[in-house]
């Protein structure tokens, strides 16, 4: 529904300085069409989401007319099963507190992002919305996906019990592994690609013959620009009720972001090489583990509701890459 006045939209993004968060304010602020919005944000320290008075003296304060709900607490396997007690009360309490604000200061329109962790651990591939709560999930981040599965729960209960009577429509977005602008590149923290893009670009300026990649190079997975991933969830966020309605089902709601098709670690790794401009060997430690075979999202109910993916792999890596070099300037 649209805001009640004639004043641009007031958009709250809750984690604006994380790597989602951050690509949703460029993608609204790349849009900023005739009317253009409003784009609000705190910083953790201004706001803690943890903390429901605080949120609930926020939106009164505020009253946002759309919420991307991209804040949580992430982090690696090592995190997640150091730290099982902070990643699930956390998460559970940034989406209890803000969805229930939001809702009592009269926003109608809320996208909470999830994770492609909710599905269970073996999944049949390519995993598609229906295979929610239908096994068992990865034990090392199991607390952390219970939290987003109750996040898409929590959305889907609102508006069954108030979706008519109060006009409100929250709906839930699920990416893929995310890559790009603002990723983490720490050494021992970060994900696969921002992992071999230092590696790769370490080994290249040090004149290394040859890199070592964890494990066979066979396991399969996928990945999305996160700009992409940001387009989809205001693409998704901006569908007319009755389409997205058409599309989902009440305690189905979520829907599925990939780039639609996976690579081999080993691909990858190739890619990865020639955006750093590494021309050495790569080989494989087969004495590490390689994780789960494959890991692919089936994106066709996005891909019918009229999106898909825009940035390709090699496009997106050469992007990757120059954010690596502007963010630690000293690796240049």
């Amino acid at each position: 529904p649209e805001p009640m006045s004639d004043r641009p939209p007031r958009i709250y993004i809750a984690g604006h300085r994380g790597m989602v968060g951050a690509a949703i304010v460029r993608a609204l602020q790349r849009r900023a069409a005739p009317q253009g919005c409003e784009v609000v944000t705190r910083t953790h320290a201004e706001l803690d989401l943890t903390d429901q008075r605080a949120v609930r003296e926020f939106f009164a304060a505020e009253k946002p007319d759309q919420v991307y709900l991209a804040a949580a607490r992430v982090g690696g396997i090592h995190a997640n099963n150091t730290y099982p007690a902070h990643f699930i009360y956390d998460n559970l309490m940034i989406e209890a507190n803000v969805v229930e604000a939001a809702f009592r200061n009269g926003v109608r329109r809320l996208l909470f992002l999830g994770s492609s962790c909710i599905y269970p651990r073996n999944a049949p591939q390519p995993m598609n919305e229906e295979a929610l709560l239908t096994g068992v999930l990865e034990s090392t981040n199991e607390p952390y996906a219970i939290a987003k599965i109750a996040g898409i729960k929590l959305c889907e209960s609102y508006n069954r019990q108030y979706g008519l009577s109060h006009g409100i429509d929250y709906r839930s977005v699920m990416p893929t592994n995310l890559y790009g602008p603002g990723d983490n590149y720490h050494p021992e923290n970060s994900h696969v690609i921002p992992a071999l893009i230092r590696r790769f670009h370490e080994a290249r300026r040090a004149g290394q013959p040859q890199v070592a990649v964890w494990g066979t190079g066979t396991p399969r997975r996928e990945f999305l620009y996160v700009d992409d991933m940001a387009e989809a969830s205001v693409h998704v966020m901006n569908l007319p009720h009755a389409v997205y309605a058409q599309h989902t089902r009440p305690m189905l709601s979520h829907i599925n972001v990939g780039w639609g098709d996976d690579v081999s670690i080993a691909e990858l790794a190739r890619a990865v090489a020639r955006a750093v401009g590494y021309a050495g060997e790569i080989v494989f430690d087969t004495s590490k583990p390689d994780g789960t075979p494959r890991k692919l999202m089936d994106s066709s109910r996005l891909h019918s509701l009229g999106w898909r993916a825009q940035v390709s792999l090699d496009d997106g890596l050469a992007r990757a890459y120059q954010d690596f070099l502007a963010s630690t300037p000293r690796s240049a």
